[in-house]
């Protein structure tokens, strides 16, 4: 890249040294020319005032050949139709042409002020030539000299020429070396930088450099790395998070397979004789085959709501008939906990899957009666505010511990191992209620103290129109 900048730099320099000194040559041709033309028209307008007409021409002329001629100058009398009287020239004037068709003479005739440069036949070589048209008689005043334009000086100027234009190189040669380096060496120290992170893309650190562009890379790859680090750290987490819900559920599965595989094994070697502790073993293996089965259909569900790619079949649920009816379900669970219900929900209807609305609450309101305290009371509210769905579930039971809070939601969490084993239930609930959530972009919330109750707060959008 280095290479290429200060390649690029130099052709640019001596384009523009090229250009500069075409400019130059094209404007100073120009200047000496008009500052030619205008010395000669002076010459010839004094030579006007004072030439005697009247006198012989070509004796004043002669006059003059001496002086033009150290000059290498040529000076003419031409009559108005083009025939000469009188020349420096050392040939009778009655043996040159005629010059009517000449450019200058033509242009002097018709504007009073002529030029023209041209190779001279006479002279042998490029000429200068101005006329006039007198003031004072019926003639043209013609001069010429010897023109080459800046060739004659270019041999002159040349050493000097070449001398800046090495000068200009050299400038630019080390102007481009500095330039080149400056660009790429920061460039080069990012790249070190970043292979000096070996996995860890937090301990990425550059200085400002002088380029905005330059720190706008720096501070992108910056950017990037806190990032990718973030990814692999988001990455790791749900690595974790995968062996754990893996090693947890065949926990789950094990203990009841093993308790199933236990009485089954009882049952067969013929050891129980008794028929009614038949019919009990029978029961729990029944017991633990439903356990098995609500368990496998909360990782099921966990699975669909996780991929968002199986198509949920949404309709008008009436939250109010929804809610009235797990309720009433759960009613024999109350009773047996001594806990009860108080249910406050609004006439709502909302386009949603119905089993996941009823997942959400019956995992919800279930969680509340089932840890609770003897006497304590379970309230649910359900409001709309802003478009949204607004849900309470509040009891006045056992509360959790702060140090749990930011852990309930996980799967097969449990806050007190003991109880919930106790209690029953699949471990998923919660983890069920936050993917539901999500599904519908909503968001759930929770508080709680111990020994004075947990409340939990979903708040869900209402798409579309209500029903």
């Amino acid at each position: 890249m280095r290479s290429v900048i200060f390649k690029k730099f130099i052709q640019i320099i001596l384009v523009v040294l090229i250009l500069s000194s075409s400019v130059f040559y094209i404007a100073s041709s120009s200047a000496l020319l008009k500052n030619s033309r205008k010395d000669m028209t002076y010459t010839l307008r004094a030579m006007d005032e004072i030439l005697d007409y009247s006198d012989n021409l070509v004796g004043e002329i002669g006059d003059l050949k001496q002086t033009l001629s150290e000059n290498q100058s040529r000076f003419t009398i031409i009559r108005m139709d083009g025939n000469i009287v009188a020349d420096t020239l050392n040939v009778p004037a009655a043996s040159l042409d005629n010059h009517l068709d000449r450019e200058e003479v033509k242009e002097a005739l018709e504007e009073g002020t002529g030029t023209a440069i041209r190779y001279s036949d006479t002279l042998k070589e490029n000429m200068l030539y101005v006329a006039i048209r007198s003031s004072r008689a019926d003639y043209i005043l013609r001069m010429a000299i010897p023109y080459s334009g800046m060739k004659e000086y270019l041999m002159l100027l040349l050493p000097s020429i070449w001398l800046s234009f090495l000068m200009a190189i050299m400038y630019s040669a080390f102007s481009a070396d500095s330039f080149s380096k400056s660009i790429t060496k920061p460039l080069k120290e990012i790249s070190q930088e970043m292979l000096k992170v070996n996995g860890d893309y937090t301990d990425l650190s550059f200085e400002t450099y002088q380029y905005q562009e330059i720190n706008i890379i720096a501070e992108t790859t910056t950017e990037m790395s806190k990032n990718v680090k973030e990814y692999l750290n988001q990455i790791e987490l749900e690595k974790q998070i995968r062996q754990e819900f893996f090693s947890n559920a065949s926990h789950e599965l094990k203990t009841p397979i093993t308790s199933v595989q236990g009485y089954a094994e009882l049952l067969e070697s013929g050891i129980i004789q008794d028929e009614e502790q038949k019919m009990d073993f029978v029961r729990r293996i029944k017991k633990e085959a439903v356990n098995m089965n609500h368990l496998i259909n909360d990782i099921l569900m966990i699975s669909r709501l996780e991929a968002k790619e199986a198509e949920v079949l949404k309709s008008d649920v009436r939250l109010s008939i929804l809610v009235g009816d797990i309720v009433e379900s759960l009613k024999p669970l109350a009773a047996s906990h001594e806990v009860t219900m108080h249910v406050d929900c609004k006439p709502l209807c909302i386009y949603a899957n119905g089993q996941q609305m009823k997942e959400l609450f019956g995992n919800l309101i279930s969680n509340a009666v089932k840890y609770n305290k003897p006497g304590g009371e379970v309230w649910v509210t359900v409001t709309e505010e802003d478009r949204n769905v607004i849900i309470h579930v509040k009891d006045n039971g056992m509360g959790i511990p702060k140090e749990s809070l930011s852990r309930i939601f996980e799967r097969f969490y449990r806050v007190d191992k003991g109880r919930s084993k106790k209690q029953g239930g699949t471990g998923l609930g919660l983890s069920i209620v936050k993917h539901i959530v999500n599904f519908y972009h909503g968001t759930i919330t929770v508080r709680s103290e111990l020994d004075l109750g947990t409340e939990f707060i979903v708040k869900i959008p209402i798409q579309g129109k209500m029903c």
